[in-house]
């Protein structure tokens, strides 16, 4: 287990790899965002993007899925308040492969509560030709390592 004490500006936590493909793209944006460069290959096609293209609210859930099998399920993870400047950078398409880089910036201990602490990073999502398609800057909030887990 992974405690916030285990924690240091700089680390660097990488992902493994998930493939889009166009039916699981149109199934995601049919669901939970159904916009008609999503759904429509015909209309995606005249689009600016010139095809399908998955929804940016699934290439973040997609990143997420990829850092809980990666690291947080192996942490003390206590979620996350939120994440400020969220860019979806670079359109994702079928065939597209992307992994997930997050490096954390600063590491505090909670004021008020001292068994938590809370990091901020830079997450962002890479794909297969070195693109950055998603960045965001991340707060995690984790369990300290208990007392009795310290000598």
């Amino acid at each position: 287990m992974k405690y916030w004490d285990d924690v240091k500006v700089g680390d660097t936590e990488r992902t493994g790899t998930h493939t889009f493909t166009e039916a699981e793209i149109i199934a995601f944006a049919r669901e939970f965002d159904p916009q008609s460069f999503h759904v429509d290959s015909e209309a995606a096609a005249k689009s600016i993007y010139g095809g399908i293209i998955a929804s940016g609210w699934h290439t973040t859930a997609v990143m997420m899925r990829l850092m809980c099998d990666s690291f947080l399920n192996k942490a003390a993870s206590l979620g996350s308040p939120g994440f400020d400047d969220l860019r979806w950078l670079k359109p994702v398409r079928a065939g597209d492969t992307i992994y997930v880089r997050t490096t954390i910036e600063e590491a505090t201990p909670s004021r008020s509560r001292t068994d938590i602490g809370s990091t901020r990073g830079r997450t962002e999502a890479i794909n297969q030709h070195g693109e950055v398609v998603l960045s965001m800057n991340n707060i995690g909030l984790y369990r300290r390592r208990p007392a009795a887990e310290t000598t």
